[in-house]
């Protein structure tokens, strides 16, 4: 445990809170993290204090590429911080997806599609196309007896969203793997979409 909101009128709904006494925090460049970013703007939060565990167990590989000089722990989330000192998670630094050069927040996305009319919830994930690029690509929950319009799903991503940003692919399904609180785990439904494609492919290999 880092932060948390005050149970006061303070507390800001959406916000993971303030740090703990004794509890550091800093939000930083992801590429570079001995960086601060300013106030409002995306970057990786590092926390330091009495809960950072100090490394992995045989392991100082990984331990050296979490902790940092100071012993400050690199969270693999992507915050931003406002003028009072909240913290706001925007994405996890592992799920965001590589495009033409250009990092993609799921999150920001999945914003778009889940205002389309008849979409109850989205995941979107990243689907390698080769040369290190991602197709960006959506698996859409709709609401009871709903029927997904593309078409409008497609005009919201060109009115809200960059190029760059714009789902590719669009696919339908009965339900999302979370976890037990109810979190989507992308990475389930990345790996799910990776073996549905090996299976494509092996099909046509036979033919």
């Amino acid at each position: 445990m880092a932060l948390a909101n005050p149970f006061s009128d303070a507390r800001k709904i959406g916000a993971i809170g303030l740090p703990f006494p004794s509890t550091d925090i800093r939000v930083v460049d992801p590429e570079e993290p001995t960086r601060e970013v300013e106030l409002g703007e995306v970057g990786e939060l590092l926390i330091s204090g009495p809960q950072v565990f100090q490394g992995y167990w045989n392991r100082p590989e990984d331990t050296a590429a979490t902790l940092l000089e100071g012993g400050w722990l690199r969270t693999g989330d992507l915050v931003v911080q406002d003028e009072d000192g909240f913290v706001t998670v925007v994405d996890r630094k592992k799920e965001l997806i590589i495009t033409g050069g250009f990092n993609v927040s799921p999150s920001e996305v999945e914003r778009v599609v889940n205002g389309v009319p008849g979409v109850a919830e989205s995941a979107v994930v990243g689907i390698p196309r080769g040369g290190g690029a991602e197709v960006v690509t959506v698996a859409v929950i709709l609401e009871p007896g709903a029927t997904f319009d593309e078409a409008a799903a497609r005009e919201a991503a060109r009115e809200y969203l960059a190029e760059y940003k714009r789902p590719s692919t669009y696919l339908v399904w009965e339900e999302l793997p979370k976890s037990l609180i109810g979190k989507v785990l992308r990475r389930r439904v990345r790996d799910t979409l990776l073996a549905d494609r090996k299976a494509v492919r092996a099909v046509e290999d036979e033919e």
